[in-house]
């Protein structure tokens, strides 16, 4: 009972927060899901990782709602008619929003706003439109309150587009991260612009690169220009389906297993992969057999989640430090030959191995689970996210950086990003982060962000957070985002304020 009592008599944790967490612990009491001796060895090592989803899973992990076909047909659930102005539209969604679950408790995507709300503008003026969008946003902030809930706009130009991005900037809202699906022979310079513009205020829109994206999954129904969205950090995943799970090996933690490289790679990295796998099988097969969760949830009878849509997420992290490990002083990850050979020679072998397993429920997949470069949270330490260069470690040359980058992205189907502080000054020239981001693109970078380095509003492993809300938490206050929590933890563990600033 201790567990229960620390987070009732908790002084820094809201009500909300206290629920969430009561709620985790009453679900990790139980034990539903087998495992095997393998997993229960690598697991103990803390090789292995379960992503902290619960120990009987009950919602799936990310759930990505179709929400222009909400916008459509409103719901019989929550007796909500069509909408047939912006003021109805904005009310349905923000009931919508307290109805979506996931593994946080919240929603972790609000849907492609710019393409819901362009059809709704009508005859308003801008000076009409504004004030209710920033009402939106605010509610958003205030209600959801996670880093981890996101939205997207793009690729084209629409003025609820531009509209969003205006209201963000002045907003200043740690939620929701904003994604812009760019694509420069779809997206104008003008508003390529305008996003570079309002990240250089608010650190929104990150860039996703969706010439590469826009084709991962079949679209939902026709007339749908793709069948992908941006969630939670950076994860791409199916419109009208999500994330069963997301489960990692920690590759820092394996190296410290091996007593050679050869080791590695040939007994410890395929035993942890296969026991990881077997895990997310038992694991999804609970959720969808057991659980109740699809027979039961109202989001799936009117169509707005199609259970064949949902895939699962396998993760890797701590690229960096594992190389270090395996390879020993003088071999840097990101700068040195021998150790970016090694890198994808690992990446290979898993992704082979991943791809080639039978996952159960994994239509979308191909009936197999897809890479994700996982990000952590917390103060986790001797984990750099995903294969990113470790912070102090990077190359002096920016454009290395990137093309190491662009190198290993490609394993990942279900997300990759990296993040860069540039300098203020460089909201003086756009063009010039442009030509960056188109360049990174052309050579198949999947996901970029940036932020200034004087911002308040900063990146972590992928969320937004404010600086001014970490310091209150590592103060002993209670702040309403609880992505505070995590960001705090790992902006102070691995020195995020030390990454090194670019242009």
């Amino acid at each position: 009972m201790s567990e229960f009592m620390d987070i009732i008599t908790a002084d820094n944790l809201t009500y909300k927060q206290k629920v969430l967490k009561l709620a985790q612990a009453a679900e990790n009491s139980e034990h539903p899901i087998p495992t095997t001796p393998a997993f229960d060895r690598f697991f103990s090592r803390d090789a292995i990782c379960d992503m902290h989803e619960g120990n009987a899973p009950y919602r799936a992990r990310y759930i990505c709602v179709d929400f222009q076909k909400f916008a459509r047909q409103g719901s019989d659930f929550l007796r909500l008619d069509a909408p047939e102005n912006l003021d109805d539209l904005l009310f349905n969604l923000e009931v919508l929003y307290e109805n979506i679950p996931s593994v946080t408790g919240r929603p972790v995507y609000c849907g492609q706003l710019d393409k819901i709300i362009d059809p709704f503008l009508g005859d308003l003026s801008d000076e009409e439109i504004l004030p209710r969008l920033k009402r939106f946003l605010n509610f958003i902030d205030r209600t959801v309150a996670s880093g981890y809930c996101h939205a997207n706009i793009g690729p084209e130009e629409t003025r609820a587009g531009r509209l969003l991005l205006e209201a963000d900037a002045e907003v200043q809202n740690a939620v929701p991260n904003f994604t812009i699906k760019y694509d420069p022979a779809i997206t104008s310079d003008d508003f390529a612009r305008l996003c570079l513009k309002t990240a250089m205020r608010c650190a929104n829109p990150a860039f996703a690169n969706h010439r590469l994206l826009k084709d991962t999954y079949p679209v939902p129904e026709a007339g749908y220009p793709d069948g992908y969205t941006i969630v939670s950090c950076y994860n791409v995943l199916p419109v009208r389906g999500g994330a069963y799970c997301l489960d990692r090996v920690k590759l820092s933690r394996l190296a410290d297993m091996a007593g050679s490289v050869d080791e590695f790679m040939d007994k410890l990295l395929p035993e942890a992969t296969a026991a990881l796998l077997e895990y997310m099988n038992a694991r999804v097969t609970f959720l969808v057999e057991k659980s109740s969760f699809f027979q039961s949830s109202f989001l799936v009878r009117e169509g707005l989640i199609e259970r064949e849509r949902f895939c699962g997420m396998f993760g890797v992290i701590g690229m960096h430090e594992c190389i270090e490990k395996l390879l020993g002083p003088g071999h840097t990850y990101g700068t040195d030959d021998e150790a970016n050979d090694l890198a994808d020679a690992i990446m290979g072998k898993v992704t082979a191995q991943v791809l080639d397993f039978p996952a159960v429920y994994s239509e979308i997949g191909g009936d197999h689970y897809l890479m994700h470069a996982q990000a952590g949270f917390g103060d986790q330490l001797e984990s750099t996210p995903g294969v990113r260069i470790r912070v102090g470690d990077e190359p002096e040359v920016f454009y290395d950086h990137l093309r190491h980058s662009a190198r290993m992205h490609r394993f990942f189907t279900a997300g990759v990003s990296d993040i860069f502080p540039v300098e203020p000054t460089a909201a003086g020239n756009l063009d010039a982060l442009l030509d960056v981001i188109k360049g990174a693109f052309a050579i198949d970078d999947k996901y970029l962000s940036f932020y200034p380095s004087d911002s308040d509003l900063v990146r972590i492993t992928g969320f937004l957070v404010k600086r001014s809300e970490m310091e209150k938490f590592a103060a002993g206050k209670a702040v309403l985002a609880d992505t505070s929590h995590d960001g705090e933890g790992n902006w102070r563990a691995n020195a995020l304020g030390d990454r090194k600033v670019r242009l």
